[in-house]
């Protein structure tokens, strides 16, 4: 059987790659599955990152189709001082949508992703595989307990390019997917509109919970063109934060020029995030005008009253006038 796996390989092989490829399948590191799954793992045996020392890599030569983001084995050890994150997706056969799992990461991490797959079927007949976006990922971690199939996949996080959608694959008869969804952590500024009047100064603030971006800037915008505020320049906005994970920009002497869309902007480590708050400027004259709609139509009721009595009382002073003409009449 394993002339066969050798005989399909091709690539050059030495024969430490043969003895290491043995070792490893006595032990039972890879796991036995179907002959091309079993093909698939010693084709990239190689590049396995963490299974072979560095002088064993010579053993396979050319291109590989998979990604590395970068050397994971290595990155983890560089970086073991970071934080160790896990998270998990459960699927089964019977999952009819894809399961999605949002992460928020504030700092570099070391991230453990696992996808676990119930099935009532052969788990040798299931093909599993790691994603990023359309990239393929190597991951050599499966395991099954039962009917349960387990697969990891092991990375470090140290900056916004290794940010994103990681997705696990189980393909049976239909294609199972879960992925994670990496983010930097939402900022909260004022979900409704902040009205203020002309003259007036007010203060928009931004926060970040639990959270110290690195750093923080304001834009103005009355459409889709973003105006960053230079508060050196003019001395109509001062910003300042009484804490690292808030910001605040005072606003002075409003007009209505300065009404519409302010977006505070901070810079972390892993990416960028950004809101939004509505400025709304309104001139004195805007409150009184209901009350001035109200009292012109009190007026106007008042006068229609006022005609319909005089107009009632004249009627009426007629009708007595004629009365009193036809009593002359008849004498």
């Amino acid at each position: 059987m394993l002339l066969f796996y050798v005989a399909v390989l091709p690539l050059p092989v030495k024969e430490c790659c043969l003895e290491n490829f043995w070792q490893r399948l006595r032990k039972g590191i890879f796991p036995k599955r179907k002959i091309t799954a079993v093909i698939r793992v010693v084709l990239h045996l190689g590049l396995v990152q963490g299974n072979l020392e560095p002088d064993q890599d010579e053993c396979f030569r050319g291109p590989s189709p998979f990604t590395s983001l970068p050397v994971r084995e290595e990155m983890i050890a560089k970086y073991s001082n970071l934080p160790l994150e896990s998270h998990n997706i459960s699927l089964t056969e019977h999952s009819n949508v894809p399961v999605e799992k949002n992460i928020t990461l504030k700092r570099p991490s070391n991230i453990q992703l696992i996808c676990q797959f119930t099935t009532s079927r052969d788990l040798n007949s299931v093909n599993v595989t790691w994603k990023k976006g359309d990239e393929l990922l190597k991951s050599d971690v499966i395991n099954a307990t039962g009917n349960i199939l387990y697969t990891q996949y092991t990375f470090t996080i140290i900056n916004s390019k290794q940010m994103g959608s990681y997705s696990c694959f189980f393909e049976e008869e239909k294609e199972q997917r879960g992925t994670f969804h990496f983010k930097v952590p939402e900022l909260h500024g004022k979900n409704k509109p902040l009205i203020t009047y002309v003259g007036d100064s007010t203060v928009l603030m931004c926060k970040c919970q639990d959270c110290f971006p690195l750093n923080w800037t304001w834009y103005s915008s009355n459409g889709s063109v973003q105006v960053p505020l230079d508060v050196q320049m003019n001395d109509k906005y001062v910003i300042n934060g009484t804490n690292a994970n808030e910001t605040r920009l005072k606003i002075m002497h409003l007009s209505e020029e300065d009404q519409g869309s302010y977006w505070c902007h901070a810079v972390f480590q892993l990416g960028e995030s950004e809101d939004h708050i509505q400025l709304v400027v309104l001139s004195y004259l805007v409150p009184l005008k209901p009350f001035l709609a109200i009292t012109a139509e009190v007026v106007l009721l008042v006068a229609i009253i006022m005609l319909f009595e005089i107009y009632t009382q004249k009627k009426k002073k007629q009708q007595d006038e004629g009365k009193e003409f036809e009593q002359i009449e008849q004498l």
